[in-house]
């Protein structure tokens, strides 16, 4: 019987796992946790590990981290992943722990994607943390102060980790072209361009860059071509997309970032912030809504015409969708950012809210109730109500529009900008007729 075609061949590996560290001494980035005297340094060197939350992008090291870890303090690891796995494999790995325990030696539990389980399966942790069964590790790439319970993240530190720079990304990639035994004999040489390039394309994420190398080196050995160099790079990173978690940290961080700029009058910033959430794939209509609610809370008043110019921009890309769309939110957004700004609006609704939610329901006063029955009318609905419009500057001066119980609050304070200031004047002047007035109901 003929042998199989495969039966000698080793499994395949990929270049990131070949390109694995095994010592800290080869692990790139981080240098603000494990630089000398650097405090993830310190505990790595002393042996004596705690339980830890590594927080960062995709592809920064977080599971390298953590085996060089159990590797330094000589402690079994075991992994298990949020996505793949559940309290089975949660259970399994405790019951491991515990026999490793038994025979004096220790176990790091390393959890990847942690915040994807639930409270439940979170809490399950605790008590095997506490007794000190596993040295516990969770990664995760979201904010743990709204991911993790409060009670796990109390008994773990947090070390956030960064992207990689682009110098990081180049000088791993030359590391690997060095040292991997299959990319020396993919290549001869290389182009200092092609790993600047590829550096770039990563966007600070180590994985990905060694999976474009090796893709690379695919399509150079189906092409017989020897050197590393631009053009090929180039080809197989055509269709790169940029670090965007539509849920998580990275999109509302630039979310962030692109409503700030707007409230602080920076067209550019925010134009910058824009182009990039569409390069990373956010929907368009997503931030057409956005604009739509900077309008209301930073520009207001001062110029209401914001708000109308951000619904016809969200009505326009509605009807022309991308690109041609994308051109009328941009506009809308530099508009914004050029435009006065109040925030006078957004802060009385929010103080009337708070009014509302913090005193009893006051009653109507009569004079503001309609009276459209007979029996209403008997009851007095309506009386007094002095009709704005028959009344000189078509005002009813010292009239009250609120509860007796809240004669006098002032929620709406208009500012000196724009449209606004003159909002302002024509408050003042009916103010001062109140003042005039001889009739002042609840003042």
């Amino acid at each position: 019987m003929q042998d199989s075609l495969f039966e000698n061949d080793t499994p395949y590996e990929p270049l990131a796992s070949r390109m694995r560290p095994q010592s800290l001494e080869g692990y790139f980035g981080q240098e603000h946790l494990l630089g000398e005297g650097k405090p993830l340094k310190k505990v790595i060197e002393s042996g004596r590990l705690h339980s830890m939350i590594f927080w960062g992008p995709p592809g920064v090291g977080k599971t390298t981290l953590a085996k060089l870890l159990a590797h330094y303090a000589d402690a079994e690891f075991l992994a298990i992943s949020a996505v793949m796995d559940g309290v089975k494999e949660i259970r399994e790995c405790v019951q491991r722990a515990a026999h490793f325990q038994q025979q004096g030696k220790k176990s790091l539990l390393f959890v990847d994607e942690v915040h994807r389980f639930n409270k439940s399966q979170q809490d399950a942790f605790l008590p095997y943390v506490e007794n000190g069964t596993v040295i516990f590790i969770g990664a995760t790439t979201e904010n743990p102060s709204f991911e993790l319970n409060s009670a796990l993240l109390s008994r773990a530190r947090v070390y956030k980790l960064r992207a990689f720079s682009n110098e990081n990304i180049a000088g791993l990639l030359k590391h690997s072209l060095s040292k991997d035994s299959k990319l020396t004999q993919a290549f001869q040489g290389y182009e200092e361009e092609a790993l600047n390039f590829v550096a770039n394309v990563a966007d600070g994420d180590a994985r990905k860059s060694l999976n474009l190398l090796e893709m690379a080196m695919d399509l150079a050995e189906a092409d017989e071509q020897k050197q590393l160099n631009l053009k090929l790079v180039q080809e197989i990173a055509q269709e790169s997309v940029r670090r965007f978690d539509k849920g998580g940290d990275i999109f509302y961080e630039q979310i962030s970032a692109l409503h700030k700029s707007v409230r602080g009058s920076s067209p550019d910033g925010a134009l910058y912030w824009y182009a990039r959430m569409l390069d990373g794939g956010c929907d368009p209509r997503y931030v057409a809504r956005r604009v739509v609610r900077m309008a209301a809370e930073d520009i207001g008043n001062a110029d209401p015409r914001g708000l109308e110019i951000a619904m016809n921009a969200w009505q326009a890309y509605e009807r022309l969708g991308s690109p041609e769309g994308e051109l009328v939110i941009a506009q809308a957004i530099t508009y914004l950012a050029s435009a006065p700004k109040s925030n006078a609006a957004y802060n009385a609704y929010n103080e009337a809210r708070a009014l509302v939610e913090a005193t009893p329901s006051f009653e109507v006063p009569m004079h503001l109730r309609n009276a459209p029955t007979k029996l209403m009318k008997d009851e007095e609905y309506g009386v007094g109500y002095r009709y704005a419009h028959d009344e000189p500057e078509a005002y009813a001066a010292g009239e009250c529009y609120l509860p007796e119980e809240l004669a006098g609050t002032v929620f709406y304070r208009p500012v000196n900008r724009g449209l606004e200031s003159k909002i302002k004047d024509k408050l003042t002047h009916l103010s001062e007729l109140d003042d005039k007035s001889p009739i002042k109901r609840g003042r």
